[in-house]
């Protein structure tokens, strides 16, 4: 396990009390949903001189209970009606509702308090002074939506103002269909005819409130980057995958349109922990994100995503076996409109993430079209820095045993593979030769290096001097420690710092890669090109690299190193903080592989509680800062109450974060030396009787020719089976890390009731 430097607090991590500013107005609206004060602010200016006074307020700025009080003191309670939309049920905000509840009650406001998803929800009824009839009529004009349908709910809002005017019914909007840039909502059978023939096509599932708002320019510009690049983009829109019909209407779409990849910007999981819509094909689903960050945190913050979403977008959406594919777009803000108080937030498309994203794409279709026989497939093997002797080492994996493995499985399932090595030893005296051999010319290097943003060359020569001066560069040109085996590539990747450091160079977040790592990945792609990446096995350094933690920018390491490539990265089942930082950071589909059975490779007494609380940060971090913050401070106590600390080199001059990495890397160093013999070999059956692990055995090698085939691999737990985790055999599965079934932890059931208020 090893973490990510991304301590620094970003603009949404910050809960202050802050005063809006604004005057008070007739009609008050609060709103966690962006689309429905954008489409208000729209609506209003289509016939200001008629409407009362309006004012719009956005419910992320009254977090603080200060800003909650100062609003309702200088805004809220001198209204005639207002309106309060909430995701996320009454507890997301219980302190405003029942602060305005009692003052709508003590003033005669009519206030509604309503959802803001498709479900209803009687504590927020009870909190409103309108009828319940009232309050669903209300909720009619909001969730049919458009610009149409909130002019009527401004003009019903009115006449609890006092004004009369004529008030229409909602209008019915559809709510699921496909879509069409420039044109709108069409029929399914509309827009499959759009589809250009002998194009693979892309559905693009986004959700209905952004048409309804007219804020679909990230799925425009996703469009538009499929299209050029031979691609044929088939959008729909739903209120939720949740949703029964919706999720019937994507079914039939899938099934109709026969997708090569599918991509949905949708939140949350859209399964019930069995089956999803997005089962309906054996396509590979990507994850691409219509973020609620702002785009100057997400410029400027190590972790990407604020905490809701990192959840939402990121965390939940592997439930469903979604591969993170990037960010489409972030909030920004529009001009303030004096008027309403209000500064409208809209997504704006991040034009290179666009293309980061197509070019993810079609590097899946271009792997599906070509034929298994004529693909090129990049084998990388870690080479954790373990004990000596073990050159392609990879927690509770053989790895050259299990290349061994997987090029007879390929040569079986019709790939070219050639020149087999006869055994282990022969594999690795041929990665070695390779390395006699120049594979990437310097000329070809600085041309590709050029290609990149400017910060990724100044990083690496600040850290590290010129290309020629890298140990693995000599005679003009990069060498690498690789052979060809037919079409398969198997090589071992340079060092990312100096050989005599490896240990701390491993482990250390910060630190650059040497020219010949970024010269590796770009011999991987531009000279092997390769179709896809296979990195067999844990401790790989790629998804280390500095970087975001999530939704990388273009000037990211591991973006740079492995560019649009599919990654495959078959990953030991108990390890599931380290898979995750190989999922968000390299779009990495993580196949589950047995731990070895016959070995104690698990830990015990203080060393397994220490694993468990690294284990619980890495997947906390960037979820909840005060939860990563009490897990910090556990991870250290443990160590130092246990004399742990002592062994793990921890001294009086170490910080808390410099205490962690220690702590992390002697963990890691502790199960590596748990492991002396039998360990597993990809794909083949361990020496036991027990059927599940005899089947992972076959379900490794499916779900690795179903990747390699540019199909979907179903998504499973990761945990360790040694410790009752029965759940995730057998293996042969897209790894998820946050499992609901395994929640709370006793960490946050330990913050849950230290924040319980006394009695």
């Amino acid at each position: 396990m090893h973490l990510l430097q991304t301590s620094s607090t970003t603009l949404d991590d910050i809960v202050e009390p802050v005063d809006l500013g604004q005057t008070p107005g007739d009609i008050v609206v609060v709103s966690f949903v962006d689309s429905d004060l954008s489409g208000l602010a729209a609506a209003c200016a289509a016939e200001t001189e008629a409407l009362p006074s309006l004012r719009l307020a956005h419910l992320r700025d009254l977090r603080h209970p200060m800003s909650i009080d100062l609003w309702i003191d200088n805004v809220a309670q001198h209204a005639k009606v207002i309106v309060v939309r909430l995701l996320g049920g009454l507890d997301w905000w219980r302190y405003g509702v029942e602060s305005l509840s009692a003052c709508a009650k003590s003033k005669g406001i009519a206030l509604a308090v309503l959802p803001g998803e498709d479900r209803d929800d009687a504590r927020l009824f009870a909190a409103s002074t309108l009828s319940t009839a009232e309050l669903q009529q209300l909720l009619r004009f909001f969730r049919e939506g458009g610009a149409q349908n909130l002019q009527g709910l401004l003009r019903r809002l009115a006449a609890h103002a006092g004004a009369t005017l004529a008030v229409p019914e909602p209008q019915s909007v559809p709510r699921m269909a496909g879509y069409v840039p420039g044109q709108g909502a069409v029929p399914l059978e509309a827009l499959a005819a759009t589809l250009l023939p002998d194009h693979p096509v892309v559905p693009v599932i986004f959700y209905r409130s952004a048409l309804l708002a007219a804020d679909t320019a990230p799925i425009d510009h996703l469009c538009g980057s499929l299209a050029a690049r031979g691609l044929s983009p088939a959008p729909l829109f739903v209120p939720s995958l949740k949703d029964k019909a919706a999720g019937a209407f994507v079914r039939e779409a899938l099934m109709r349109l026969s997708p090569a990849v599918v991509v949905t910007t949708t939140a949350f999981a859209a399964g019930d922990g069995e089956t999803s819509p997005l089962d309906a094909v054996d396509a590979p689903v990507l994850q691409a994100v219509i973020a609620t960050t702002r785009r100057d945190a997400w410029a400027e913050s190590p972790r990407g995503l604020g905490p809701s979403d990192l959840a939402m977008h990121v965390v939940l959406p592997e439930l469903d076996g979604r591969v993170l594919a990037g960010a489409l777009a972030f909030k920004d803000a529009a001009a303030k409109n004096d008027t309403l108080g209000f500064t409208a937030y809209t997504s704006r498309p991040e034009p290179d993430r666009i293309d980061a994203v197509a070019d993810r794409i079609a590097a899946l279709s271009r792997l599906q079209a070509t034929p298994r026989s004529k693909r090129r497939i990049g084998v990388v093997m870690p080479d954790y820095p373990g004990a000596g002797g073990r050159t392609g080492y990879a927690v509770g994996l053989d790895v050259p045993a299990s290349v061994l493995a997987l090029l007879a499985d390929l040569q079986a399932a019709g790939y070219a593979v050639a020149d087999m090595p006869d055994g282990s030893p022969e594999l690795l005296q041929h990665l070695e030769r390779g390395a006699e051999t120049p594979a990437l010319p310097l000329a070809d290097y600085e041309r590709l290096l050029a290609q990149l943003p400017a910060a990724i060359a100044d990083e690496i020569t600040t850290a590290w001097g010129t290309a020629e001066s890298d140990p693995d560069f000599r005679d003009g040109a990069f060498r690498f420690r690789g052979a060809r085996f037919g079409n398969i590539t198997v090589a071992l990747p340079p060092d990312r710092g100096k050989t005599r450091d490896r240990r701390s160079d491993y482990h250390d977040p910060t630190l650059p890669p040497r020219h010949a790592l970024l010269a590796f990945g770009l011999w991987l792609q531009h000279a092997v090109e390769a179709h896809a990446l296979l990195h067999l096995g844990a401790h790989g350094t790629l998804e280390w690299l500095p970087g975001k933690a999530v939704t990388l920018s273009h000037a990211c390491f591991p973006e740079a190193i492995v560019g649009a490539l599919p990654v495959i990265y078959p990953f030991i089942v108990s390890n599931p903080g380290e898979a995750a930082q190989a999922k968000r950071r390299v779009a990495a589909v993580t196949i589950g592989h047995l731990p070895p059975p016959l070995v104690g490779t698990e830990l015990s007494g203080p060393a397994q509680e220490l694993e468990r609380l690294v284990d619980e940060y890495a997947i906390a971090d960037g979820l909840d800062r005060r939860r990563r913050e009490r897990l910090a401070k556990l991870i250290v106590d443990k160590a130092q109450g246990s004399g742990l600390a002592r062994e793990a080199g921890i001294g009086a001059e170490d910080c808390a974060d410099g205490a962690l990495r220690k702590i992390d890397a002697w963990l890691c160093d502790l199960k590596d030396l748990a492991i002396k013999d039998g360990v597993h070999i990809y794909a083949r059956p361990p020496q036991t009787d027990d059927p599940l692990w005899q089947a992972s055995a076959e379900a490794e090698r499916e779900a690795l020719i179903a990747a390699l085939d540019g199909k979907r691999v179903r998504p499973g737990p990761a945990g360790a089976p040694a410790r009752g985790r029965r759940d995730v055999l057998p293996t042969g599965r897209n790894l998820f890390t946050a499992d609901p079934r395994v929640l709370p932890t006793p960490t946050a059931m330990e913050l849950g009731h230290a924040r319980r208020p006394a009695r």
